[in-house]
């Protein structure tokens, strides 16, 4: 019986080998094969997507709104716009910067690569606010609404020949109680020192024009140059000085105290925005500061 079984085994194992080593050979071997497309392939966009721009909080005003700074570029060249510094009294002053933003939102590739730009469009937000909701101010509100809201004159507050009591136009304003008392000139102040910009323009209006800085030592050759650079391109007239009245505490005329080119452009009136002016005079920057 023990015989029978072992030849039954063999017999199975023999005819096992038989079975798989008399296969051909030549079958093929299955394999995974990725599905061929015949669409083509989906390629990515070589335009550089549209992005927000890089936003600062540069510091809060007195009663605790934002002061915002908008960021385009990352040369080592920086531009600073600067508008809004008499709130709603200039309120076309922050309409032009805003415009600047929008514009450099649109087309970032504005800005040159070795340059970068901020542009900050209100340095009084609470001066701004007096406004809200107040389609026709009086004369006695707008005047208010130049002010922040310890009622100081934020350009009467910088260290140029600062003094508490300053003049705007034929009136008495105050200065407040030292230079950079107030937290918007302070956080501007902060900012540049900061920064370090190769030159600022800031807007005010009206009086239609571009005005170099200076703090009793002349104008620099620098300020000169930014100064006729933006008249020309924009048409408005250069003036190598702010001479309607006497001013203390000047923003640009401290920027000019700390070696930073600057500027004041003066927009004509205390509503148009005069873009296509601006833009010019902005384009122009670029060029010249890209060289």
């Amino acid at each position: 019986m023990k015989k029978i079984t072992i030849a039954i085994v063999v017999v199975i194992i023999i005819v096992l080998g038989i079975y798989y080593f008399g296969k051909d050979s030549s079958e093929p071997v299955p394999v995974t094969q990725e599905p061929t497309n015949t669409q083509p392939a989906t390629t990515t966009a070589t335009t550089t997507p549209q992005q927000n721009p890089g936003e600062t909080v540069i510091g809060k005003s007195v009663e605790g709104r934002d002061i915002v700074a908008y960021n385009f570029g990352t040369g080592p060249k920086k531009l600073l716009f600067v508008g809004g510094i008499h709130g709603g009294y200039s309120s076309n002053t922050v309409a032009v910067a805003r415009e600047a933003v929008d514009a450099f939102k649109k087309d970032p590739t504005m800005v040159p690569s070795g340059l970068s730009v901020t542009i900050i469009p209100i340095l009084n937000p609470d001066g701004l606010n007096k406004l809200v909701g107040n389609n026709s101010p009086s004369d006695s509100v707008l005047a208010s609404a130049r002010f922040n809201s310890n009622d100081v004159d934020l350009n009467r507050n910088f260290d140029c020949d600062w003094q508490t009591k300053a003049k705007w136009q034929n009136k008495t304003v105050s200065g407040g109680s030292a230079a950079f008392s107030e937290p918007e000139s302070l956080a501007i102040k902060n900012y540049i020192e900061t920064a370090k910009p190769t030159a600022v323009v800031v807007w005010y209006s009206a009086a239609g024009g571009v005005f170099a800085s200076n703090c009793h030592g002349g104008v620099s050759v620098e300020t000169d140059a930014l100064t006729k650079t933006f008249a020309k391109a924009s048409g408005y007239p250069a003036h190598s000085s702010f001479d309607f009245y006497s001013t203390t505490g000047d923003m640009t005329n401290w920027l000019a105290k700390i070696g930073v080119p600057a500027v004041s452009v003066l927009l004509t009136n205390h509503t148009d925005t005069e873009w296509s002016k601006n833009e010019k005079g902005i384009k122009a920057l670029l060029e010249y500061y890209s060289k």
